[in-house]
């Protein structure tokens, strides 16, 4: 599967373009790396703290592929015990599993909203591969970092490398993948996503504003801080961003809400909803959008 999916994800528009990109590889393959983790990056929440993702000591361990820049996920160190979140979890995605046929997963949504590490979860759980495609876009950029891709090259020219890399994986099966923000503003681009099943994670705006304050906004190109209250900024920014992509999140199979799960379980506060009890419910809606198709 590594070298398959090595070998097909080859970004023409990066060698075939006038804006070619100076001094890339000349076979711009994307190295992927898989390896078995036993825990995952901690989900940030806001500036009082983060949330830390409840799957104790997992026996399978994480399949962490471009989640950081040209490096595999960092590890968290974790003394907790399985918990009974970790075993819902095993057995939603035992009775899931089956029925899924190895078709691919595309986790959407806003930027903040979770998707890598809920990806990775569901990635272990499933045995599938895990892949962000920002970050393949940037490995096949020679490591060139999202932003600097906007800056240099411009929004477009990124989005024509999006759509092409959601095209190749498209033509596999057994993966997750987290797509980034702006991917579901192409109709093409749902074309290739529901060859698979493609999962909207919903999360409060104001929520999401927290998380991205709380990290810094550097490596956002489309969250532009002028001057002022920095949260402030990002909400606006972030709340326009919603108005041009809402309706497109209703083309996704199904919806993941974090304020549905923060009431499901009684939970007062969204940022107090765990990365598990997320990808929980994803399988959760997974299951029932399946058989609906039925």
């Amino acid at each position: 599967m590594e070298a398959t999916v090595s070998q097909s994800l080859r970004l023409t528009t990066w060698t075939n373009s006038d804006n070619t990109v100076p001094k890339l590889t000349n076979s711009m393959r994307l190295y992927t790396r898989f390896e078995k983790k036993k825990n995952i990056n901690m989900l940030k929440c806001n500036h009082l703290g983060t949330i830390k993702p409840a799957i104790g000591h997992r026996s399978a361990g994480l399949k962490a592929s471009c989640a950081s820049q040209n490096s595999p996920a960092s590890v968290l160190k974790s003394e907790t015990s399985i918990t009974e979140e970790d075993l819902l979890l095993k057995k939603k995605c035992e009775e899931i599993k089956p029925c899924l046929s190895g078709r691919c997963i595309y986790l959407v949504g806003m930027m903040g909203s979770g998707k890598t590490t809920i990806g990775q979860i569901l990635s272990e759980v499933l045995d599938y591969s895990f892949f962000d495609s920002d970050k393949l876009i940037e490995q096949a950029a020679g490591g060139t970092a999202v932003a600097d891709i906007f800056k240099l090259y411009g929004e477009g020219y990124f989005r024509d490398n999006e759509t092409e890399v959601l095209h190749k994986l498209s033509l596999m099966h057994g993966l997750v993948i987290s797509t980034g923000g702006g991917a579901v503003v192409r109709p093409i681009n749902w074309k290739y996503m529901h060859k698979g099943i493609t999962v909207f994670i919903d999360v409060p705006l104001d929520t999401l504003a927290q998380r991205l304050t709380a990290v810094g906004t550097a490596s956002r190109p489309l969250l532009h801080h002028g001057s002022g209250d920095a949260y402030n900024q990002t909400f606006r920014r972030l709340s326009k961003l919603w108005e041009e992509r809402s309706e497109c999140y209703t083309n996704a199979s199904v919806r993941v809400s974090l304020e549905r799960i923060a009431d499901k379980l009684d939970i007062g506060d969204v940022c107090s909803v765990n990365p598990t009890q997320i990808a929980i419910e994803a399988l959760v809606q997974i299951e029932d959008f399946l058989k609906e198709e039925r």
